[in-house]
């Protein structure tokens, strides 16, 4: 008879490796806190033995899960995936899991996979902007789930974040565009409603427009969804009227490819018919022709610090601390200027 063989403990893994058994725990809940060689050593042995921690001792040891909730209004396209991506490579390094929704811009199922996260034991929740309803933020609280804002940041808000103001960035894009010559602006903005990037970013077009000398007006604001489609039908409706925009103003990069791909159908020229200007920064910016003007997102560094922050949070090393990250703009061909008499 074959006998049976025992599942493999931490104890003989420590024993292998030479090390006590605190150490492989370090290693594999925290291995940053341990030297590489020693780290490597104990990897080998528990690749050797076919070692798998016991999950649930080390929940109730801990008193966590070691898992972290985040929801992202959309999953369709590239723009929230580089940041979600450093945010779960740091996670992972530091011993988490993360568990990911999709609210697709709906706050009614965001309130829901809220819940259902918290519900399934998460230790912490990161959250994309501000604006939700005060009481799911009462909600947490209750729960004692530690939660931290991305993508966004407010002097005037107290509540943890690691973003970026976005009035602010689109505001100096904004002023730019008004430097290069354009007087008429056209603007096609995500949904604002319940979404406080779209709604700070169509304040900073605002702002710079009240703040030029130079009296530029808006020619029309069209808000829409974030789909490449329906900035090229956005961009249409604003081209219609006689006084058309030279330039147009998009809320994010994908509803700016959309623009541009839908002006080139309408034999429009980008830049010299017409300017487009995207936010974000994402891939599809730069390899579109002509080249999409945009605000840069740091959207790897978000990730990352929004990682660090949480588990610091989730361990009661920190209370959440904001840090405001810094953008930059991304001059390319589809910003023309325009000579002026």
């Amino acid at each position: 008879m074959q006998a049976t063989r025992s599942t493999p403990t931490l104890e003989d893994v420590a024993k292998s490796a030479g090390v006590s058994t605190a150490t492989v725990s370090r290693c594999l809940n925290s291995p940053d806190r341990v030297i590489e060689n020693t780290r490597m050593r104990v990897l080998r042995a528990v690749d050797e033995l076919g070692y798998t921690p016991n999950f649930g001792a080390r929940v109730m040891a801990a008193k966590r899960t070691f898992t972290i909730g985040a929801i992202i209004p959309t999953m369709e396209n590239a723009i929230f995936a580089r940041g979600v991506q450093a945010f779960q490579e740091e996670l992972h390094r530091r011993g988490y899991t993360l568990l990911i929704s999709s609210s697709a811009y709906q706050p009614d199922l965001e309130e829901e996979q809220i819940r259902a996260l918290v519900s399934r034991g998460a230790d912490g929740l990161l959250l994309i902007g501000y604006e939700r309803n005060p009481e799911i933020y009462r909600y947490l609280e209750r729960q004692n789930i530690p939660v931290l804002v991305a993508w966004a940041f407010s002097d005037e808000n107290d509540r943890p974040s690691i973003g970026f103001d976005n009035c602010a960035a689109m505001r100096e894009l904004a002023k730019t565009v008004i430097e290069f010559g354009h007087r008429k602006i056209g603007v096609i903005s995500g949904i604002t409603q319940g979404n406080d990037r779209a709604s700070q970013r169509l304040k900073g077009i605002e702002d710079a427009v009240a703040n030029s000398l130079l009296d530029p007006k808006i020619m029309g604001i069209i808000e829409t969804p974030y789909e490449i489609d329906n900035g090229g039908d956005a961009f249409e409706e604003l081209m219609k009227n006689e006084d058309r925009p030279s330039v147009v103003m998009c809320g994010n990069d994908v509803l700016a490819v959309g623009a541009l791909r839908r002006a080139q159908q309408m034999g429009l020229h980008v830049p010299r018919d017409v300017s487009i200007t995207g936010f974000d920064d994402i891939e599809l910016a730069r390899i579109v022709m002509p080249s999409v003007t945009t605000v840069h997102v740091p959207h790897r560094e978000m990730g990352q610090k929004a990682a660090t922050q949480l588990v610091k949070m989730v361990e009661n090393e920190s209370t959440g601390v904001s840090t405001e990250l810094q953008i930059t703009l991304r001059i390319r061909d589809s910003l023309g200027r325009i000579a002026r008499a």
